[in-house]
């Protein structure tokens, strides 16, 4: 190969700058987070001096994180203190997205269970930890390790979108949820469900391009919700399948019905037997 080449890889990554986060660091730093504060593997994890103590080593990881993208050490230590101060009220937030995945799926037999084997969840508190950084304006990091998240569980979280208390996933493949979309509390959203932009300008980058859902509503799968000025008012059902552009009042419900045929399959005429 020509010398050309290699200079060219050479001009590109100096246009990009030196300012990108390690991202499989950052998907280590995420995973380690939830492991210290959710998953209980030896008797050590439930020490309270042990704990304090790998939040301290996470500490430190944080703020190698963030100085690529800060350039100052002493933004990163600033930066890193003030993501730890909110770690507490972020922790209790999100057991409360493991009791409403817990009460919503009668097949949990217990929270232990959704902490461990529920990728509902780790796509939920990923979010909430990629949403603080962003609501710190850190940039990069935060949707690095919403993009982690994506690749561990198929749920598409933006990490700048608003998500209120006590917010249950069920099943979950398959789930976007955009950058500007404000979902309230007691929400409950099923496999397959958009919660996306009506137009993708990117001009309008900076407007509220997703759908607002209130308190107290459910999606079933495969639901698409879209634009800025559409609003699920609160305690809405929105059916399966469903495509809505346009604000739902509250107590709605809202449903798609399609004509089913059930006929006998010896006089059934056409082909069935389907390959894809």
């Amino acid at each position: 190969m020509e010398n050309s080449f290699y200079q060219s890889i050479v001009n590109f990554k100096k246009q990009q700058g030196c300012s990108l986060p390690d991202a499989s660091r950052a998907r280590r730093f995420v995973r380690r987070l939830f492991e210290v504060l959710f998953i209980c593997k030896n008797e050590s994890d439930n020490n309270a001096f042990e704990i304090q103590s790998q939040l301290k080593k996470l500490e430190r990881q944080l703020q190698l994180l963030l100085f690529p993208v800060l350039h100052s050490e002493e933004a990163s230590t600033q930066q890193t203190a003030q993501f730890f101060d909110a770690l507490p009220a972020l922790y209790q937030k999100i057991l409360l997205d493991a009791d409403a995945i817990f009460n919503a799926d009668p097949a949990a037999k217990t929270v232990g269970e959704v902490l461990v084997a529920y990728p509902g969840f780790f796509a939920i508190a990923s979010h909430r930890i990629a949403h603080q950084l962003c609501r710190q304006k850190i940039p990069l990091l935060p949707r690095i390790i919403s993009e982690y998240a994506h690749s561990k569980t198929g749920i598409d979280i933006h990490p700048g979108a608003t998500i209120g208390e006590s917010f249950a996933i069920d099943h979950g493949t398959g789930i976007v949820i955009g950058e500007t979309t404000n979902i309230g509390n007691h929400v409950k959203i099923f496999q397959g469900v958009t919660l996306g932009a009506l137009s993708v300008q990117k001009d309008l980058a900076s407007e509220k391009r997703h759908p607002t859902i209130q308190d107290n509503v459910v999606i079933y799968s495969n639901a698409t919700i879209l634009g800025g000025e559409t609003v699920v008012g609160h305690d809405s059902v929105i059916g399966g399948n469903v495509w809505l552009t346009k604000a739902v009042q509250p107590f709605s419900i809202v449903y798609q019905q399609d004509d089913v045929s059930i006929q006998d399959k010896k006089s059934f005429t056409e082909p069935y037997n389907y390959f894809i």
